[in-house]
């Protein structure tokens, strides 16, 4: 990815979102992984996409209160019901703006359901 690119969502990561050790809990980067990836789905194609699995999570480095995080993705695969998305996340630490640090990556599989919940053609 190129520095111009822009992130899909961005967000402060507050104090509600710790655990006991002072660092942002899993949980909370997993759910914004899946916000971020639904979001990019939605703009390959006007359909409800669910989420089928959470593949190939590394957490690489610790996220911290006040870190802005950076949400970036893109379409890994496309088949006729389902959309893999990657997703790429980063953060720039409260006391080095303008630095990015890869904190997370994972793959994220979604599949285009009808108004029944079945799956239904992405295109």
């Amino acid at each position: 990815m190129t520095e111009t690119r822009e992130p899909t969502l961005r967000m402060t990561m507050l104090p509600r979102d710790t655990n006991a050790r002072g660092t942002i809990f899993g949980g909370v980067i997993l759910s914004h992984i899946d916000l971020a990836g639904a979001i990019a789905a939605s703009r390959q194609a006007a359909r409800n996409f669910v989420t089928r699995a959470m593949r190939e999570v590394g957490f690489i480095a610790p996220v911290y209160v006040g870190d802005v995080v950076s949400f970036y993705t893109s379409v890994a695969r496309e088949g006729k019901t389902s959309m893999t998305i990657e997703v790429l996340v980063e953060a720039e630490r409260s006391g080095e703006p303008g630095e990015q640090i890869r904190v997370t990556e994972a793959e994220v599989v979604y599949v285009a359901v009808d108004e029944k919940g079945k799956p239904t053609s992405i295109r």
